[in-house]
């Protein structure tokens, strides 16, 4: 039997550049399986129900050695398990060396290994670059005053005058947070931002 596995992340939502491409191979529709999630592992619904169904000697496709995954140790797992524990061929059709059809001897397995090994490197390195390029934007625009999350609520009407009792130790911070309507941990919190931005 032949399949297709197919992935897109849940932000690409289009999978049609894969789809044409394993149509062109007259794969059978409901031999093609697809998953909108995020590739950092193999915990996907449709992934798991195509190993399940898949069996010795039975012909996978993907278009590229990212749609299987983007995690290098996953990547290079689950090759080991189709590839040898359920002998299962492998097609990666953007890598013709990926191809465990051809070269069944010694060399062309230890070619075909290297290769993913690079690749699913490769892939893994793109996604932590990725991060590293958000956090440093993140960052950046920290630095420019850019502010993330939610705007915090504006303060409690009598939160200075509250805030000047509990300070002067007329009241006791329980008793601040109650009159303010918040809870303790939120009326210090606030306490000591109102006092940090020169309000106290």
């Amino acid at each position: 039997m032949v399949y297709g596995y197919i992935r897109v992340s849940t932000r690409e939502q289009n999978e049609d550049r894969q789809l044409v491409a394993l149509h062109e191979l007259n794969i059978p529709e409901r031999n093609i399986y697809l998953d909108k999630q995020s590739g950092k592992d193999f915990d996907r619904p449709q992934y798991r129900r195509l190993v399940r169904h898949m069996k010795k000697d039975d012909l996978l496709y993907v278009k590229s050695i990212d749609r299987l995954g983007r995690n290098y140790g996953e990547i290079l797992e689950q090759w080991r398990v189709l590839t040898k524990e359920k002998g299962i061929d492998i097609v990666v059709l953007d890598m013709p060396l990926l191809d465990t059809r051809r070269g069944k001897d010694l060399m062309g397995t230890f070619l075909s290994d290297i290769v993913l090994q690079v690749l699913s490197f490769v892939a893994e390195n793109e996604r932590t670059n990725i991060r590293r390029r958000q956090a440093e934007g993140i960052a950046a625009a920290k630095l420019r005053g850019v502010r993330f999350g939610r705007p915090p609520r504006p303060l409690p009407e009598r939160f200075p005058e509250v805030y000047r009792r509990w300070k002067a130790k007329m009241i006791t911070g329980t008793e601040a947070a109650r009159e303010c309507g918040l809870p303790l941990s939120t009326f210090r919190y606030r306490a000591a931002r109102y006092e940090k931005t020169g309000g106290g």
